[in-house]
């Protein structure tokens, strides 16, 4: 039986889903997934998956597939990412019985991606990207889909889909911002570059980027006339987002921890993670979360978020916390990114005079009072009282550390150094070391002696000469 192929695939296949759930590095987990469902997201996808670890590692199949089948979790897309065709297919096959399609992320702007070169730091190798989406839809029994990100061209974005629809892309998913718009400089993304390419292709396009509330779906499926859209922020901060609701953030905690105590298992820290985004003040409940080893810890977490914001709602709106979010504190809601910083500017003003300060962090004192600890510093010492950070005590380890296993070798050195650092003081000081077999000095002696004119100076090698004999050895 043939498999289905773009309208043909969206519609029987997923149903024609509209509200996608995105894929989010350990964040769209079983449990997220289906919480998300029961709010009426239609279709949703695994986190990304590494290809190469996916192929090699049973652990790792089971942890993020395997185990978590379920038939009230479909349809579901599967994602890689990946570089190397044979890669891709061989993973892509473990994994085509488990879900409805295979997508290949072309988005990821982070810089594990760059390192790994995955994500969208592959959009320039159009050739490569043929060929990958080209073997899959060959080799593949479920459809192959996309998720890229722009050009700041709209015509090179345009060719770009255009590319990867002819060889074989079924579905794809544009994120509206080019791979330089992350962190600090996300920035808004570009709907006419969705538009643009929803007109190009003749098969069915997802739209990514600007979504906090349903009125945004609605309002960027008019603009752009795409058949879905897709939400990852929004998502997180509110999993009801694709029902137009926003309920109290305890009800939705209660609710996620009781669909991962139901789907078992699920790492305590991406329960945590999903906590934090939807906890956006009470700094004491957030640290007490960080604090937590169990999902019952968690859950009297939100107890107590929960008896705190009902304590507040029963007062009068004028004694609210004022936190400069849009709405109270207790409800979901999207975050919103402060902007950049303007460098010549202080506290929203034009700054008068441009200084040029360096602005470190006080070293901690010796002893490692919690007083001078970051933030980062105080959790690991939460959960570690007995942790010590005092820069004297790293100091002492590392130096112990240096000289007890880089310098074992050190007592036939006539400075009692490892070989490295003996090579580079034997070569700056022209000098001998027998149990390192360096003979610096000897080799500029034995080339002074064969010049003409000596090259000596008080019996001992000129500086010319020694640039002449010696080469530096690092």
């Amino acid at each position: 039986m043939p498999k289905p192929r773009g309208f043909e695939f969206w519609r029987s296949t997923l149903k024609g889903a509209r509200y996608v759930v995105a894929p989010m590095v350990d964040q769209s987990e079983l449990a997220w997934r289906l919480l998300s469902r029961r709010h009426g997201a239609e279709l949703c996808y695994t986190p990304m998956l590494h290809a190469q670890v996916f192929v090699r590692d049973a652990n790792y199949r089971r942890e993020n597939l395997y185990n978590e089948v379920n038939q009230e979790d479909r349809p579901l897309i599967t994602q890689f990412c990946a570089n190397d065709p044979e890669v891709f297919i061989q993973a892509a096959l473990l994994a085509q019985d488990y879900c409805d399609a295979i997508d290949l992320n072309l988005g990821c702007p982070q810089m594990i991606a760059k390192r790994g070169h995955y994500g969208v730091f592959l959009q320039d190798e159009w050739d490569l990207l043929e060929k990958m989406i080209k073997l899959a839809d060959e080799k593949l029994s479920v459809p192959i889909t996309c998720k890229i990100r722009v050009f700041p061209e709209i015509e090179k974005t345009v060719k770009y889909a255009k590319m990867l629809e002819k060889a074989g892309c079924q579905l794809l998913t544009v994120h509206g911002r080019t791979k330089d718009q992350k962190g600090a400089l996300t920035g808004i993304a570009s709907w006419k570059h969705i538009k643009a390419v929803r007109e190009a292709v003749n098969i069915p396009v997802f739209a990514n980027g600007n979504i906090q509330h349903l009125s945004d779906v609605q309002r960027c499926m008019e603009e752009t006339g795409v058949h879905g859209v897709m939400s990852a922020e929004g998502n997180l901060h509110n999993p009801a987002l694709f029902e137009g609701c926003s309920p109290p953030v305890w009800e939705m905690s209660e609710e996620y921890l009781e669909v991962v105590e139901k789907h078992p298992p699920c790492s305590l820290s991406f329960v945590r993670a999903h906590i934090f985004k939807l906890l956006q003040i009470h700094q004491d409940l957030r640290e007490e979360l960080a604090k937590a080893k169990n999902i019952a810890g968690i859950a009297e977490v939100n107890r107590q978020l929960k008896q705190r914001c009902q304590e507040e709602m029963a007062k009068d709106e004028s004694e609210w916390t004022q936190t400069g979010l849009p709405f109270p504190h207790w409800i979901c809601q999207p975050y919103v990114r402060p902007p950049p910083k303007d460098p010549n500017t202080e506290n929203g003003q034009k700054a008068t005079e441009t200084k040029v300060v360096s602005v470190k962090r006080a070293l901690e004192d010796s002893d490692g009072s919690n007083d001078s600890l970051s933030k980062n510093k105080l959790k690991k010492k939460a959960r570690n009282p007995h942790k010590n950070f005092s820069p004297e005590l790293k100091l002492c380890t590392m130096y112990t550390i240096h000289f007890t296993l880089l310098h074992q070798q050190g007592n036939k050195c006539v400075f009692n150094l490892c070989r490295g650092c003996c090579k580079r003081k034997a070569f700056k000081e022209v000098a001998d070391c027998p149990g390192h077999g360096l003979r610096f000095k000897t080799k500029a002696l034995k080339q002074s002696n064969s010049d003409t004119g000596g090259g000596l100076t008080n019996g001992k090698p000129n500086s010319q000469t020694v640039s002449t004999a010696v080469h530096d050895p690092l």
